[in-house]
C-alpha cells in the first residue's frame, strides 16, 4: 500500500488554514523550516511519523484526520459503515441522520476555532 503524500500534506493545509494558521507559525511551533512545511504540504516533501504526529498536535487534530483518506482502504471501510447504518432508515430517519451530523460538524468546527476543541 501506498502513502498519498499529496493527500496529506492537502489535508495539513485545509486544517492549517480552517484554524488560521500561517505556514510560518506552524513550521516554527513543530520546530521545521518554512521550506520544509511547504515541502510536506505540497505532497513533494516525504515525512517522518515523529513529524506528522507533530503535526497533527501542533493543528490540534488525529492522525486519522490527517491519513485516513489517503488510505483507500480506510475510506470504503467509513463508507460501508455508514451505508450500513442508513441501509433499514426510512427516508425521514436518512434526512435526520444527515441533519444531525451537519449540525454536529458546524459545531465542532465552532468550538475548534473558539479554541475549546
Amino acid at each position: 500500500m501506498e502513502i498519498n503524500y499529496k493527500d496529506i500534506g492537502k489535508r495539513i493545509q485545509e486544517k492549517r488554514l480552517e484554524l488560521g494558521i500561517t505556514q510560518e507559525k506552524l513550521a516554527e511551533t513543530i520546530d521545521l523550516t518554512d521550506g520544509h512545511l511547504s515541502g510536506i504540504e505540497n505532497g513533494k516533501t516525504k515525512f517522518s511519523f515523529p513529524t506528522i504526529v507533530n503535526i497533527a498536535n501542533a493543528l490540534n487534530t488525529s492522525l486519522d484526520v490527517l491519513t485516513c483518506c489517503s488510505l483507500v482502504q480506510g475510506v470504503n471501510i467509513l463508507q460501508n459503515e455508514f451505508s450500513a447504518l442508513l441501509s433499514d432508515c426510512t427516508t425521514e430517519e436518512t434526512v435526520l441522520i444527515i441533519d444531525t451530523v451537519k449540525s454536529m460538524k458546524k459545531s465542532l468546527k465552532q468550538k475548534i476555532v473558539a479554541g475549546e476543541g
